[in-house]
């Protein structure tokens, strides 16, 4: 995977890691909320429906206490009671109902089949005994019992709350009871509306996290885009400078070739030349000419060699890294006229080829700004290695310069290449300019092992 992919990734994975915990989080929020919501609702209408119920009980207690209260306890007042109770109900399926204390139903006027009837162990749809249930409520004076029944105006069972009564003299039980469909029906409906708020709420953060991940690939994107522009345009830049740097090195070559080598050459065919006629006349300068032509040659060979020593010294290839920057360093000093300090403290350290060249352009690259720029007299060339890294050290007591400035300059191969050079083996590369003088390091490891002790240069 790319760099700039595993950037996107590590900004859109913990993005959408948070926003699934925050959909997690409200989610069960939400629930726990709408579940204490139908809770709240629930104990609300059920206990208006109680009160309801308690009000309708004590109304019928009030119109049959003429009769009840009278104190007579045959059975014609009994049956004018049953007959009270039985007029009075509230709605399709309001009504009162009468069983004695062993279960017997003495009046039900929404379903008469059961008048009569025996009723003690009958269970509901939850096993529940309910008359038993009924009549334990009521005497122990809490009165309220909820159980399953069939709803008289449906045929369907149904949940009911019943509040029931003893008329202790007679041992009866009076109750009525209220249907709980529209109870369930209230509760069914919050637990649907806070359902469609839960969804909603998802769609909403769903929303929200799409157009934040579209935003992150935007921005992603673009930076994409930016960063290939901007490397196409380093590209070209490097290209650019390698193109200008082989034009400026050829011309420096044509112009010592020219310069240097061509007129020698061409003094020396004169020489030669003018001994052959000397020679030819018989004179006897002929050979001091001769001979001035043969010095004048070894010196085109001289010159040819300092040129190829330039292109690729010989001594890397034969006697390494430490005798050739030793023969860079006396070379500097006799054609630059400064005094060079080089400590060698490389030892052992076998470098590659590849680390050897770039050792080596370094030091002529800063030797190079030296004699150009610095207006030093001194140099410290200072190169030490052991068997996990090698350094290089080069310093003057030059005027200094600014660093930042030259090496964004984009002309040349300066600053730049050394630091490219030292940035392809993975190294470090650092300098320090003040007016004092320059020190430019550079450290280049040959191994993947840690590194130990750094390197000590005087």
């Amino acid at each position: 995977m790319q760099l700039k992919h595993k950037i996107v990734a590590l900004s859109v994975l913990p993005l959408l890691l948070a926003v699934a915990v925050v959909c997690l989080l409200v989610l069960v929020q939400n629930q726990r909320l709408g579940e204490q919501q139908a809770q709240l609702i629930e104990r609300s209408i059920l206990a208006s429906k109680q009160a309801e119920l308690k009000h309708y009980v004590e109304m019928a207690l009030s119109t049959i206490e003429p009769l009840y209260g009278s104190g007579r306890d045959d059975e014609e007042t009994k049956r004018q009671v049953l007959a009270l109770l039985a007029r009075i109900n509230f709605g399709a399926d309001g009504y009162f109902f009468v069983y004695d204390s062993n279960g017997k139903s003495l009046m039900h006027p929404r379903q008469g089949d059961l008048v009569g009837k025996d009723l003690w162990n009958m269970t509901d749809a939850h096993g529940l005994l309910v008359i038993q249930a009924l009549v334990k409520s009521a005497r122990d004076g809490g009165g309220f019992q909820r159980y399953g029944w069939q709803k008289p105006s449906t045929g369907q069972p149904s949940e009911k709350l019943a509040y029931v009564t003893m008329l202790e003299r007679w041992d009866w039980m009076l109750g009525t009871g209220i249907y709980l469909e529209d109870v369930d029906h209230a509760i069914a409906q919050v637990r649907h509306d806070v359902g469609n708020g839960i969804r909603t709420t998802m769609l909403a953060i769903a929303a929200v996290a799409l157009i934040a991940v579209l935003l992150v690939f935007a921005s992603g994107l673009t930076l994409n885009v930016s960063e290939q522009r901007l490397a196409d345009r380093k590209l070209q830049q490097l290209t650019q400078r390698i193109v200008t740097s082989q034009e400026e090195e050829r011309s420096r070559l044509s112009r010592e070739l020219h310069d240097g080598i061509s007129q020698l050459l061409v003094s020396i065919k004169f020489k030669f030349e003018l001994a052959a006629h000397e020679l030819a006349a018989g004179k006897a300068s002929a050979g001091e000419t001769l001979r001035q032509g043969i010095e004048r040659l070894a010196g085109a060979i001289g010159e040819v060699r300092r040129i190829s020593h330039d292109l690729h010294p010989s001594l890397l290839d034969t006697l390494g890294l430490a005798s050739a920057i030793g023969q860079l360093a006396s070379e500097f000093e006799q054609r630059s006229g400064l005094r060079v300090n080089y400590d060698n403290r490389l030892g052992d350290t076998r470098l590659s080829d590849g680390m050897n060249v770039a050792l080596f352009r370094i030091l002529q690259e800063a030797l190079t700004n030296i004699e150009r720029h610095a207006h030093a007299r001194q140099v410290d060339i200072a190169l030490a290695g052991n068997e996990h890294r090698v350094t290089l050290r080069i310093r003057d007591d030059g005027q200094g310069f600014n660093p930042r400035q030259v090496e964004q300059h984009s002309g040349g191969i300066g600053l730049r290449n050394i630091r490219e050079r030292v940035e392809h083996f993975g190294g470090t590369f650092s300098i320090v300019s003040t007016a004092s003088g320059t020190e430019l390091d550079v450290a280049l490891l040959l191994s993947a092992a840690p590194p130990v002790a750094e390197v000590q240069l005087p």
